[in-house]
């Protein structure tokens, strides 16, 4: 067994199987841009590891991942700086995750919403503890969700039900997302990697190659090709990011009110 500690994600292996854990619990493992950068390398690390047949992802504390730290990446300053210098192109921590050839098993823990909820949209497999919720919030900050939301939700969840979840922003409990096949299964929360890792471990002692072959034809026939969606995506974050309906759901959120937007 080996371990990479970064400062915000925990990276170890053992007999085979990568654990990946976000660990900025304090503020319910939101990401900032050093975070983004270390899943994506994390990620990148994993698919260089011939050791390495199969992962499961999670969260450290009572949240698998909130999203964006909208201090740091949404509130005027550096942030907000980088973000009016969005590129086209897929966001490289998503890229790295969705290039990866091992199965995925994400075991979330806790609320896993906006870019959470993507990040566990990416993973091969969601099993969900029973505290875990899941929300598309990006249309609340004025904004689009990333691959995970529009590439990715509607294959597993229907067309209908993604627009519903991607349109209202509304928050839905484990056993919602049971029922409509967003989750695998729903366990009790000290379960929860325990059941992950059974998984992980039953794919593990497979033949790598072929899993790793499996998982690109899944890709090819099921879920196609995310770049040229994930160049609109960003080509449209540079736009939304600039309107005042963005900065109307980043000043309510942080003002803990209702946001009135104007749809300029």
């Amino acid at each position: 067994m080996f371990m990479t500690n970064y400062e915000f994600i925990d990276l170890s292996v053992s007999n085979h199987v990568a654990l990946v854990k976000l660990n900025r619990p304090e503020i319910m493992n939101a990401l900032n841009w050093q975070m983004y950068s270390e899943l994506e390398d994390s990620f990148l690390s994993i698919q260089k590891d011939p050791e390495v047949r199969s992962v499961v992802l999670t969260g450290q504390g009572r949240a698998f991942c909130s999203g964006d730290d909208v201090k740091e990446i949404m509130v005027a300053g550096g942030g907000s700086d980088r973000l009016q210098r969005v590129r086209p192109g897929t966001t490289p921590a998503a890229k790295a995750i969705l290039d990866c050839d091992r199965p995925i098993v994400a075991a979330v823990n806790g609320p896993a919403v906006g870019w959470g909820m993507d990040l566990s949209l990416m993973a091969d497999f969601r099993i969900a503890s029973e505290s875990a919720s899941f929300g598309e919030l990006f249309v609340k900050r004025g904004l689009v969700a990333d691959v995970g939301g529009l590439v990715r939700l509607p294959k597993i969840v229907g067309p209908q039900r993604a627009a519903e979840l991607l349109f209202t922003g509304e928050v839905i409990s484990a056993e919602r997302a049971l029922g409509i096949g967003l989750v695998m299964e729903v366990v009790p929360h000290d379960q929860l990697l325990a059941s992950a890792n059974a998984l992980a471990n039953k794919i593990a002692e497979n033949p790598p190659l072929a899993v790793r072959y499996l998982k690109e034809g899944l890709r090819r026939s099921f879920y196609g090709d995310y770049d040229e969606m994930g160049n609109w995506i960003s080509q449209t974050l540079g736009v939304l990011f600039k309107t005042e309906d963005h900065k109307e759901g980043v000043a309510s959120f942080l003002e803990k009110r209702k946001p009135v937007f104007s749809g300029k």
